[in-house]
């Protein structure tokens, strides 16, 4: 795998994407530990101190940015206002009959979409700043610090408007530094930002743990960590990599004096289809109530319940509640992402069958009936990979914040192999051998 590293380094036209895309990830990581103006940075410092890994409603937000949400910088909202729109238009594309013909364009929709994308993205940019602000400004960002309500010392309502219009820029450069990658560099910019993002948090969460562990200094604990992180990461990939091959045979046709088709392949079925995405929903629901109820005032018998039972990721009601949304939503994505009529349909005007199948409407039954099948492993191991951080604060300390989350390792495992297989495909272009020999 080494000389694979050296001869992709070797070859010109490769090495200046490598090396672009490591220039973008630098001035990505900068970007992250500027602060915005108008922030009290002594503050800031002392209350993300003070939460030793606690980060509470944030964490998920905190974690795509690769820390910078906690400490206001100016990357603070990360890629996550592009994730949140590139699913919201996924999703629409379903609905509205416009993004759908637009999706059926070919390039040019798909282009056209990536605009509304960009425009979307600045607008919840908007949202999401003015509401971060808003948190900071009334100290719930960092609930139980002694500093909190002192890190926007300035109130005053231009203050406000320049601290928001920093972090929309910061988004905007985020999302162009990502479009930068994907055109210039090496993988799926926005994918590679975000396995950045990730990884950034694993050295000082693992330390953390060091130094709270009680036996033999930490270093069991820390030894711990690394083992059950290591052996999600193998079960990961031996999930990720696993797919349902459906035969697929195309009928010979003879057209004027040549024939055409008569050749065998397959349609690959991914046990899980809906990747980390479920995840993502599930998560950004039960963050719904918590927040209500943080910036609710009074002490209602709702708000109490909610504290009590909604907030805590070790209570069995929202573990149960967190299960059954990442299976409902694993389903969910799965049913609007992969439509079995519309591949029946072109596999019936190019001419080809299931062996055993009849095509047309059968052949769409037969793969709603796989797709459900495989879908019920694929959801059920989200929902357990997911549950892992919550066992695992159970199990060591309560305080402390589990690198390992299931979300981070299906992002980091997926975004790895995808570079890759990138990176492989290259080689063997020009004759090398790849990473796997």
């Amino acid at each position: 795998m080494l000389t694979a590293f050296a001869r992709a380094f070797r070859t010109p036209d490769l090495r200046k994407k490598l090396l672009f895309t490591f220039g973008i990830i630098v001035v990505y990581r900068a970007g992250t530990h500027v602060p915005i103006p108008g922030v009290d940075y002594k503050s800031v410092q002392q209350c993300v101190d003070e939460a030793s890994g606690n980060q509470g409603l944030f964490g998920l937000v905190n974690m795509f940015s690769g820390g910078a949400l906690l400490q206001i910088t100016v990357f603070a909202l990360g890629i996550m206002p592009y994730i949140t729109a590139s699913i919201i238009l996924q999703l629409l594309t379903v609905v509205i009959p416009r993004l759908e013909a637009l999706k059926k364009e070919g390039q040019t929709g798909t282009a056209k979409i990536t605009q509304y994308t960009r425009y979307l993205t600045v607008a919840l940019a908007i949202l999401q700043g003015t509401g971060l602000v808003a948190t900071a400004r009334s100290g719930a960002l960092f609930s139980g610090c002694t500093v909190g309500s002192q890190i926007v010392p300035n109130r005053s309502i231009f203050a406000t408007i320049v601290m928001v219009i920093c972090m929309t820029a910061g988004t905007a450069v985020v999302m162009w530094l990502g479009e930068l990658i994907t055109d210039r560099g090496i993988g799926n910019g926005m994918s590679i930002l975000m396995f950045i993002s990730i990884a950034a948090t694993f050295p000082s969460a693992l330390w953390a743990i060091k130094k709270q562990g009680n036996l033999a200094d930490g270093w069991i604990e820390f030894g711990t960590v690394i083992a059950v992180g290591l052996a999600m990461v193998g079960l990961v990939v031996f999930v990720e990599q696993a797919q349902r091959r459906i035969p697929v045979q195309y009928a010979k046709r003879m057209i004027g004096r040549r024939s055409y088709g008569g050749t065998s392949t397959y349609i690959p079925l991914k046990v899980n289809q809906a990747g980390v995405i479920p995840v993502i929903f599930a998560s950004s629901l039960l963050y719904i109530p918590a927040l209500v109820a943080q910036f609710s005032g009074g002490n209602s018998e709702w708000k109490q319940w909610i504290t009590a039972n909604l907030t805590k990721g070790s209570h069995p009601i929202y573990i149960t509640l967190y299960f059954l949304l990442i299976v409902f939503f694993a389903f969910f994505y799965v049913a609007i992402s992969f439509n079995p009529e519309e591949v029946a349909d072109n596999m019936k005007k190019y001419g080809g069958f299931i062996p055993g199948i009849r095509a047309g409407r059968p052949t769409a039954e037969y793969l709603s009936y796989v797709l459900n099948r495989i879908t019920w492993p694929g959801s059920l191991y989200l929902g357990l990979i997911a549950l892992v951080p919550t066992m695992a604060l159970v199990g060591f300390n309560a305080s402390q914040n589990f690198p390992f989350g299931g979300t981070s390792i299906l992002i980091i495992v997926g975004v790895g192999l995808e570079t890759v297989k990138q990176i492989e495909s290259q080689l063997q272009q020009r004759n090398y051998e790849g990473f796997l020999r």
